[in-house]
């Protein structure tokens, strides 16, 4: 059916913006955590502690992405509704179990492991469903879902430094998993409006009949040359990108000591890409086609500048109007990965092709955060870390700029194509058939007539 632009649809575009506040907030304000975790759990003759603990985060975001091929197959299979509930139940679960740990070797698992997939089943859907409300105001409803992390990135950090300060880190945890209780209501409002593989295989009632194996797994996306760039450049790009929000609030502590409110930066950072995904998802309604991935290289030059200039801000009102113009840029990332999606290989394949993106983008966003970590461990800086991390962004931007070309130029192909053999017989066959029945027609009226 044509999406109703509205109606329920504003209901689900809510839950969807506290999918994306509760999952992203939580994981945006890792820093403020990984401090925690630091004095928790550390020792002064621990040599390699900020490489383990930034592992438990590192972990954490790149399960969420890591899973999201699966996610699509079960979304495709079972729906947005079921996907959703499950996945909030699994990682409030590993939420409370996180509170009950006492080493951070458990953390690996508990937060890391089965919170981070819980997030991502819950994540993935509220993507899709968008689709199946809106069409043309798909870009500016996924720059106000996706600006819900920006609101919770904006006051997360202040509400877990206050718990951290009043209680301890385990009581904090437990009062998160708040947050997931509701995003585990929220995601009943996911009410379907495109039948799903299951009901459309489904036979006979109380049957349950699984589509072949290529519906299931539709690598077929993959044979969109626009597309496969797309899925490899953006991983490409974003070995450095959450480095800094690992990071950050640590190196202003080794920098300005504890004469500086550090949560302001994540507070700015927050702020500044919530208005970057209001402005540039309805900016992106009125770039036609692939061209939209212009935006996206934009994007990674800015980001990949600010984290070079994060070692050469000496002064905490600098690092203040990093993340000011960093923020902006990756609300504007963010924002518009689902609407290139659509453009690049329709709204039937949709779901698939964004798992995919999601899951290669999960080794880079996984890597990157330990080893900037074992870098500040062995050459008790982070500057280095923050140079290396500029880097990849500006060669992923690089490697997107053809992208509109050649999408461009595929669709031309497309259109111009000769017509395959078995095509061509038809249609002669058709021919033959129309002339047959012209010709017959007036004998038998001819012969009707003597």
């Amino acid at each position: 059916p044509e999406p109703p632009e509205g109606g329920w649809g504003w209901v689900v575009m809510l839950a969807a913006m506290w999918c994306n506040g509760a999952v992203f907030g939580i994981q945006n304000s890792c820093g403020v955590l990984f401090v925690s975790m630091l004095r928790l759990f550390g020792g002064s003759e621990d040599k390699q502690l900020a490489f383990k603990t930034a592992w438990v985060s590192s972990l954490s975001m790149g399960m969420v992405f890591f899973c999201s091929p699966i996610v699509s197959i079960f979304t495709d299979l079972f729906g947005c509704r079921k996907v959703a509930v499950i996945g909030a139940a699994v990682g409030l679960a590993g939420l409370l179990a996180s509170s009950f740990v006492s080493t951070i070797e458990p953390l690996y698992f508990t937060y890391g492991i089965l919170f981070a997939c819980g997030c991502s089943f819950a994540y993935q859907p509220s993507l899709v469903i968008l689709g199946h409300y809106f069409k043309k105001r798909l870009g500016l409803v996924n720059g106000i879902v996706t600006a819900g992390s920006s609101l919770f990135t904006v006051s997360l950090p202040f509400l877990l430094r206050v718990l951290l300060d009043s209680v301890d880190l385990f009581n904090t945890l437990r009062v998160l998993c708040i947050l997931m209780f509701i995003l585990f209501l929220a995601g009943f409002t996911y009410k379907p409006l495109v039948s799903n593989a299951k009901d459309k295989e489904g036979g006979k009632k109380g049957k349950l009949r699984f589509p072949p194996g290529k519906k299931i797994c539709n690598f077929s996306v993959f044979k969109v040359l626009s597309y496969r760039i797309w899925a490899f450049g953006i991983p490409a790009a974003l070995f450095g990108y959450f480095v800094p929000y690992v990071h950050l609030m640590n190196h202003v502590k080794d920098r300005f000591g504890d004469s500086v409110p550090e949560e302001v930066l994540l507070l700015c950072l927050g702020i500044t890409s919530g208005v970057g995904r209001l402005i540039f998802g309805r900016v992106a309604d009125y770039i036609p086609g692939a061209k939209k991935i212009y935006l996206q290289v934009a994007s990674f030059f800015f980001i990949g500048l600010m984290s070079m200039m994060i070692p050469l801000c000496h002064v905490f009102g600098a690092l203040i109007a990093v993340c000011l113009f960093m923020g902006l840029f990756d609300g504007c990332f963010i924002c518009i990965m689902a609407p290139i999606a659509f453009e690049l290989v329709g709204a039937q394949d949709v779901s698939q092709a964004i798992g995919f993106l999601l899951g290669l983008m999960s080794v880079p966003m996984t890597v990157g955060p330990p080893i900037a970590g074992l870098l500040r461990d062995k050459l008790g800086t982070y500057d280095v870390a923050f140079y290396l991390a500029g880097v990849p962004p500006l060669i992923g931007g690089a490697i997107l700029c053809c992208i509109p070309w050649i999408h461009e130029r595929q669709k031309l192909k497309e259109r111009t194509k000769p017509v395959d053999g078995e095509t061509t017989e038809k249609m002669l066959e058709n021919e033959s058939t129309l002339v047959l029945n012209t010709t017959e027609k007036p004998i038998r009226e001819l012969e009707s007539g003597i």
